[in-house]
C-alpha cells in the first residue's frame, strides 16, 4: 500500500512539472481514480501537453495566444471562466488526450489494446473491403473520458459546458480520420482494395477546432434560474439551452475580456512586447495583419528591432563522409509591439 501511494505521488509530481502545475491536469484523477489506469497516465499527460502546444500554434499571432495560465481555466474570483477561449482549450486538450491514447494503442504500447478489426472482411463500398489495422478510436475515446470528464465533478452550467466542449474535441478526432487503402489484383490491376481508418495529422484536428472556435455559440441563459446554483431549476434551464446546440459545435457562456491590456489577476499578459509579422515569405493574410491586430488596434506602436542571427552556411561535403559548414551572421529585422512615447504604463 505504501509503495502504491508513493508511486501515485511520484507520477503526480512529474506530471505537475509537465503541465506546469495547472488545475486542468491528470493529478486529481491519479489521486482518486482506479490504480489500473496508471498504465495510461503518461499518455494522458503527453496528450494534454500536445493539445496545449497545438493551441499555442493556432493562436500564435492573436491577442490571446494560449498562455500557460490557460490550463488553469480560472478567474480572479476563483470561478472557472467559460469564454470562447476556454471552450477551445477544453476541446483541444480532450482531443490531444484521445489522440495520444489511440495512437499509442495502435503502436502496441498497451497490453490490452490493439487494432480495431471489428469491421474486417465486410464490404465497405464498390471495389473495396474493410481490412488492415484501423486505429482504435473507440478505446481512445473510452479511456480519455475516464480521465478528462472525471475532472468535472459539479453539476452547474460551467461543468456542463466543459463536458460538452470535451466531447466536441473527441468528435473532432473521429470526424477527421482518413481512409487508407491498399490495392490487390493481378499485375497491380487494383481490382479490389483493402481499406482501414487512420488518425489524421493532429494539425488537421487543430485547424478543424479553430474553425469551430470562430463559429462558437454563446449560450443565452436565464440568469434568474441560473442563480439557483445546482438546483433542478438551474439544470433545467441549461438542458433547454443545449437542446438547440449541435454536438460538434463549441459553446461558451461569457464574453472574452480585453486581451490588449495586461491583467495579472486573470493571467493575461497583454500584447506589449509581442512580436508581429510585417515581411516574410509565404505569410498568410492573417499573419500579415498581425502587427495591426496586436499593436495598432491595441493602442501600441510597431517597433523594428534588428537581431543578429547565426546560422550554418557554405556547407561542403568532404569524402568520406562529413559535412563542414561555416557560421554566418546575419542581421534580421523583427517587429514588436511597443508603448507609444509618453504613454502611461
Amino acid at each position: 500500500m505504501k509503495t502504491s501511494t508513493f508511486l501515485i505521488l511520484t507520477i503526480t509530481g512529474v506530471y505537475s512539472t509537465i503541465l506546469h502545475a495547472a488545475a486542468w491536469s491528470v493529478n486529481n484523477f491519479l489521486m482518486t481514480g482506479p490504480k489500473a489506469y496508471l498504465t495510461y497516465s503518461s499518455s494522458v499527460a503527453a496528450g494534454a501537453h500536445s493539445g496545449m502546444e497545438e493551441c499555442k500554434f493556432q493562436f500564435g499571432w492573436e491577442r490571446w495566444n494560449c498562455p500557460e495560465s490557460a490550463l488553469q481555466l480560472s478567474t480572479h474570483n476563483r470561478l472557472r471562466s467559460a469564454t470562447r477561449e476556454t471552450s477551445f482549450v477544453h476541446a483541444i486538450s480532450s482531443a490531444g488526450v484521445m489522440y495520444t491514447l489511440t495512437r499509442n494503442c495502435s503502436m502496441g504500447d498497451f497490453e490490452n489494446c490493439g487494432c480495431d478489426d471489428s469491421r474486417n472482411g465486410r464490404v465497405g463500398g464498390r471495389g473495396w473491403v474493410w481490412g488492415g489495422c484501423s486505429d482504435n478510436v473507440e478505446f481512445g475515446e473510452r479511456i480519455s473520458k475516464l480521465f478528462v470528464d472525471a475532472l468535472e465533478t459539479g453539476h452547474d452550467t460551467r461543468a456542463l459546458i466543459n463536458l460538452h466542449n470535451n466531447e466536441v474535441g473527441r468528435l473532432a478526432v473521429k470526424g477527421t480520420m482518413k481512409r487508407t487503402c491498399k490495392c490487390h489484383g493481378v499485375s497491380g490491376s487494383c481490382s479490389i482494395q483493402t481499406c482501414w481508418l487512420q488518425l489524421a495529422d493532429f494539425r488537421e484536428i487543430g485547424n478543424y477546432l479553430k474553425i469551430k472556435y470562430n463559429q462558437a455559440h454563446k449560450l443565452e441563459m436565464d440568469k434568474r434560474r441560473m442563480r439557483a446554483g445546482n438546483s433542478a431549476d438551474s439544470r433545467g434551464a441549461t438542458a433547454e439551452t443545449f437542446h438547440h446546440i449541435h454536438t460538434t459545435e463549441l459553446v461558451f457562456l461569457e464574453d472574452s475580456p480585453d486581451y490588449c491590456t495586461r491583467n495579472a489577476s486573470l493571467g493575461h499578459h497583454g500584447t506589449e512586447g509581442r512580436e508581429c509579422l510585417q515581411t516574410g515569405k509565404n505569410l498568410s493574410q492573417w499573419e500579415r495583419r498581425s502587427c495591426r491586430r496586436l499593436c495598432t488596434e491595441c493602442g501600441l506602436r510597431v517597433e523594428e528591432r534588428r537581431t543578429e542571427v547565426v546560422a550554418s552556411c557554405n556547407c561542403k561535403f568532404h569524402w568520406c563522409c562529413t559535412v563542414r559548414c561555416e557560421q554566418c551572421r546575419q542581421l534580421v529585422a523583427k517587429h514588436f509591439c511597443a508603448r507609444r512615447d509618453g504613454a502611461a504604463a
